[in-house]
């Protein structure tokens, strides 16, 4: 078996650690994965549906409302089988996209400005310039559809986006968390696939309230771990209510995802007061930017280089972090979006305040 070394930012995660199947495919409920807790003075190994006794009363759960279309549609550049991935649908009618390779090894980096992708089912791509720099992998395009309608066409000839070359393929049901009611993610919120119908009814019974934000996933980075692109959100005023009543009342505000993080801090003032707000949202959190209303998060395994581990960083500390990596490491847990959780509740700031 290879080894994993948990040294800072530095781990390795063999194949045999990563989640390739859902675990209602590995004979467990979806709520029954494992869910490792990390404090400042311990760390816990629970299962996920553990987690209404872990939180208290008067704590504020927000999730990601967001979900997944089928992004992924095969198609053909000059005469070269090929992988559109539609990641985000812009206000001016064009879409980034992303190209990969029809084998599943890897982004296609190579097309110019006004190339075209021929897609399965008589739509088409017209390639842009890229979204930053020549050789990103993603880039604006102009999508072509029968009948002008996108969300038909994706339903039809489209899948859920995947990595590898070995990569199974499953229903789009499988990346859809029970919050989903949004369609615009091109890859899921996977910070909440844990969740059952039974845990929420477990957190709302303990006194713990839900309340939703919007935020559209645009694709991931898997191979150089770029810092995410723009991204929509909604931060609805209901929601927004909710968070300032939670912190006046002495409350914590949990994040389901680096997606929530991202929109709640967006809209954060640097007092840590939270308004409702919608758009597009460019925020980076990071050391530098540590969060500002986000007490604690529940959280995916990442790897080493992903910039999301900058974002858990700013929510709850480097040392905390590299705690609960080093427990996981050391726990087998598994990595990826049908993989383990980890909930990370750090020492609030104004906890410390005599």
């Amino acid at each position: 078996m290879t080894a994993l070394v948990a040294t800072r930012r530095r781990f390795e995660v063999p194949p045999s650690r990563i989640a390739t199947s859902p675990p209602e495919h590995r004979d467990r409920a979806r709520d029954h994965i494992r869910l490792l807790v990390a404090r400042p003075g311990s760390v816990d190994h629970l299962r996920f549906d553990a987690l209404p006794a872990v939180l208290r009363a008067g704590d504020l759960v927000v999730v990601n409302d967001s979900a997944t279309r089928p992004a992924a549609i095969d198609g053909f550049l000059h005469a070269r089988p090929v992988v559109v991935h539609l990641s985000t649908a812009l206000d001016d009618g064009a879409w980034m996209v992303e190209l990969r390779r029809a084998d599943g090894s890897g982004p296609l980096l190579g097309p110019v400005n006004d190339d075209t992708v021929w897609l399965a089912g008589g739509g088409s791509v017209r390639l842009l310039r890229p979204a930053v720099a020549p050789g990103t992998r993603l880039r604006h395009a102009m999508l072509t559809v029968p009948n002008d309608d996108i969300a038909v066409f994706m339903a039809v000839h489209g899948r859920p986006i995947t990595y590898g070359p070995q990569a199974r393929r499953w229903p789009l049901a499988a990346y859809q968390t029970v919050f989903a009611r949004r369609p615009g993610s091109a890859e899921m919120p996977s910070a909440g696939r844990p969740f059952s119908h039974r845990t929420v009814t477990e957190l709302v019974t303990h006194g713990v309230a839900i309340a939703p934000i919007t935020l559209h996933a645009g694709v991931s980075s898997p191979e150089r771990h770029e810092p995410p692109g723009s991204e929509w959100y909604e931060v609805p005023p209901a929601t927004a209510a909710l968070v300032r009543h939670t912190h006046r009342a002495g409350g914590r505000v949990i994040a389901v995802g680096t997606t929530v993080t991202r929109a709640l801090e967006t809209v954060a003032a640097d007092d840590g007061t939270v308004r409702s707000g919608a758009g597009w949202t460019r925020l980076v959190l990071s050391p530098d930017r540590s969060a500002r209303v986000v007490d604690a998060l529940l959280t995916g395994w990442h790897e080493a280089d992903a910039s999301h581990l900058q974002l858990l960083d700013a929510v709850a500390g480097a040392a905390l972090v590299d705690r609960a990596y080093a427990a996981a490491i050391d726990g087998h847990y598994l990595w990826h979006e049908f993989g383990d959780a980890c909930l990370l509740l750090p020492q609030r700031r104004s906890d410390l305040t005599p």
